[in-house]
């Protein structure tokens, strides 16, 4: 199914608006293991990355 480019035009601005990117580089030959540690546990690749960050974050807040 093609997409208009005026709905990929909102699409992409309702990126823009509401999240931030971050360019992640890794070793070769990390990114395939990410990918499929990932899909074992039925996330995206984004998910994971996401979570890993949230649960670090929280275990390793020093304001509790």
């Amino acid at each position: 199914m093609a997409t208009s480019k005026a709905a990929q035009r909102a699409v992409n601005k309702y990126m823009r608006e509401n999240y931030d990117r971050v360019n992640l580089t890794m070793p070769k030959g990390k990114k395939d293991a990410v990918q499929i540690h990932a899909a074992h546990r039925g996330e995206s690749v984004n998910a994971f990355i996401n979570r890993a960050i949230d649960e670090t974050m929280e275990r390793e807040d020093t304001n509790k």
